[in-house]
C-alpha cells in the first residue's frame, strides 16, 4: 500500500493550480509550444489553449507569451511568472507529499 493524493489552488472556488495544469505549463516550457505541449499530453490544443488562458485570467498574470519570426515560425514561451508558479506549485506539493507520507506511515507503518 502507498498514499495517495490529489492537490489543487482554487480563486473564489475555481481551480486555478493543480497537477494538470502545472504539468500542462511544464509540457509549454519543455516544447516550446501549446500545440506541442497539447500533443504530448494527448488532448486538443483548444482544451489546451483554453485551460492556460484560464489560468492566467484566474492569478491575474501572464504565464506565456507567443514567439513570432524567424525560421520556427513563431511558438510559445513561458513568461518568469510561468516559471515561478510551476516552482512554487512544485514545492508546494511536494512538501505536502512529505507530510502526507510521514502520516500515512504512522498510521499504516511503512509501505510494503
Amino acid at each position: 500500500m502507498e498514499p495517495k493524493a490529489n492537490f489543487w489552488i482554487e480563486r473564489d472556488g475555481e481551480v486555478v493550480l493543480s497537477e494538470w495544469r502545472v504539468a500542462l505549463l511544464q509540457a509549454i516550457a519543455e516544447t516550446g509550444s501549446i500545440n506541442a505541449a497539447a500533443e504530448q499530453m494527448g488532448i486538443p490544443y483548444r482544451l489546451a489553449w483554453s485551460r492556460v488562458r484560464e489560468i492566467e485570467a484566474r492569478l491575474g498574470v501572464r504565464l506565456t507569451e507567443s514567439q513570432t519570426g524567424g525560421t520556427s515560425g513563431g511558438g510559445t514561451q513561458l513568461t518568469q511568472e510561468g516559471r515561478d508558479y510551476i516552482r512554487r506549485y512544485r514545492a508546494f506539493t511536494d512538501g505536502l507529499m512529505a507530510i502526507v507520507a510521514r502520516r500515512f506511515e504512522e498510521i499504516f507503518g511503512r509501505p510494503a
